[in-house]
C-alpha cells in the first residue's frame, strides 16, 4: 500500500509505501482473530458480569463492617448480639464467596 501526504502551503510531496512485511498478520489471520472474538463475545460479556457483581459484593461487605464499627454510625446503638449477627454474616457471606470462586473454572 502506498501513502501520499502533500503540504498544501508548500506542495512538497512525500510518499511512504507499506508492505506486508514477515511476521505481520495476514488478512486470514486477521479474520479468523475477528471471529473468535465474536464467538466469545456472550461468555466475555457473562465473565464481566459476575466480576462487576463480586465486586459490588466485596464493597458492600466493606461499607457494612465499617458502619457497624463507627461510632457515629451504628457501633454504639447495635447491641452485641446484633452485631455478632452482622459480623457472622458478612464472614459467611465472604466464606462462600470465596469458595465459590475456587469451585469457577
Amino acid at each position: 500500500m502506498t501513502v501520499k501526504a502533500t503540504e498544501k502551503g508548500t506542495g512538497k510531496v512525500e510518499s511512504i509505501t507499506i508492505t506486508n512485511d514477515k511476521g505481520r498478520l495476514s488478512k486470514a489471520d486477521i479474520d479468523r482473530m475477528v471471529e473468535e472474538a465474536e464467538k466469545f463475545s456472550e461468555q466475555d460479556k457473562a465473565i464481566k458480569e459476575k466480576l462487576e457483581a463480586k465486586h459490588q459484593l466485596e464493597n458492600y461487605i466493606h461499607q457494612m463492617r465499617n458502619t457497624i464499627e463507627d461510632k457515629e454510625k451504628l457501633k454504639d446503638k447495635l447491641d452485641e448480639a446484633d452485631k455478632k449477627t452482622i459480623e457472622e454474616a458478612l464472614k459467611t457471606e465472604r466464606s462462600e464467596e470465596h469458595t465459590s470462586e475456587l469451585q469457577s473454572p
